[in-house]
């Protein structure tokens, strides 16, 4: 068993701010887990909001959840401006009384609703602020946060913030662990595909995609007539009608949800998707090539996260508008159907894939309680 960490900088305490979705959720309870690790009797408190995914997963996975109110600013003129002190000021006392209470030795906030109130509280208190940016173009959270610590880092050395440190994304170890190879026989067993030939894994995450689900769905016979499998994880309640497939063509897999995504990854030689930081971040860390479909909607951040995966030839970028049926049949087949061309793009992606950004990031997170305290002596 390893032993505590000693000295200056050992925590005791720490106060992770994130939520409501899981770009914000998932490298919370990656940093976590690496926290834990190293110390199994550090406090772990989350902050969250009382809707966000993190009212299921963080107490899933083990850790405090303490709820504060959810503080939205507004992007224009309205009545909800004009409530907007009354509602940060109720907002930070609450993260503040969850701080005083577990005795925080540290803040560390990854955006979104909970994060500003969880900075203004801890600057209010003197204590150290850690931030973590996923994105490419930061979230206006992490944008104010970045005033008040020199403790930044981010997911993306093109990510602009003062003083920031280009760390990557923590991953947890499901992910980071993954050979895919060792694993590959293993894993499409698990979901009923074939031994042999390839497989795309599609989806749009947890919520899913419209526009993916609409074109696979309409290909879902010929894809199979061409001995293409597919694993579609369609979001949930969004499952479209079982195919009717010919006999002997290959598997069309649909699940709602995919509660085991290194084995999803283990399983597919080419993957379709939203171009999320947490997604491009776990595709780069195991090698798998991949089309990528930014967002259409939001500040754009999706084609930014794609950007050097893209460069260095690991992944596609379609619009998406432009990812109809007619796409799959004279882009899509020939791709699956080059697996000379797989494998170049396998490599290509994971030269820039990062598999310790959680442990670079708790190292952050200690030297920030470390040089906090060394200043208070």
């Amino acid at each position: 068993m390893t032993a505590a960490p000693t000295g200056p900088g050992r925590l005791t305490s720490v106060v992770l701010a994130g939520g409501g979705t899981a770009g914000h959720v998932s490298p919370l309870l990656a940093l976590a887990d690496e926290l834990r690790r190293r110390d199994p009797e550090v406090r772990i408190t989350v902050l969250g909001t009382a809707s966000g995914l993190e009212t299921r997963l963080v107490p899933a996975r083990g850790y405090d959840l303490r709820t504060i109110p959810k503080v939205a600013f507004p992007r224009r003129p309205s009545a909800a401006l004009l409530r907007l002190p009354g509602a940060l000021k109720g907002a930070v006392d609450a993260a503040g009384a969850v701080i005083d209470d577990v005795h925080a030795d540290v803040v560390v906030g990854f955006g979104g609703y909970v994060s500003t109130p969880a900075y203004l509280a801890a600057r209010r208190r003197g204590l150290p602020i850690v931030i973590h940016e996923q994105n490419v173009r930061p979230g206006l959270a992490n944008r104010l946060g970045a005033r008040l610590t020199r403790h930044v880092a981010t997911t993306f050395a093109a990510t602009r913030l003062p003083g920031a440190r280009h760390l990557g994304m923590p991953l947890r170890t499901e992910i980071t662990g993954l050979d895919r190879a060792a694993r590959r026989a293993e894993a499409r067993a698990w979901f009923g595909l074939r031994e042999e030939g390839p497989v795309v894994l599609v989806t749009g995450g947890s919520s899913g995609a419209k526009r993916l689900n609409d074109t696979f769905a309409a290909r879902m016979r010929e894809l199979s007539d061409a001995g293409v499998q597919v694993l579609h994880v369609t979001g949930a309640g969004k499952l479209p009608p079982a195919p009717t497939l010919a006999s002997g063509g290959a598997p069309y897999v649909l699940v709602e949800y995919c509660d085991r995504m290194d084995l999803a990854f283990a399983a597919a030689d080419l993957v379709v998707s939203r171009a999320g930081a947490g997604m491009v971040c776990e595709l780069t860390a195991v090698g798998l090539p991949a089309v990528y479909v930014p967002l259409p909607i939001g500040n754009g951040e999706q084609r930014f996260n794609v950007a050097e995966v893209v460069e260095a030839g690991g992944g596609l970028v379609v619009d998406d508008a432009e990812l109809l049926p007619g796409w799959v049949d004279q882009m899509l087949l020939p791709l699956v159907g080059d697996p000379s061309r797989l494998s170049r793009m396998a490599q290509a992606a994971a030269s820039v894939g990062t598999r310790d950004g959680d442990r670079r990031l708790a190292d952050l997170v200690e030297d920030a309680v470390t040089t906090h305290r060394s200043k208070g002596r």
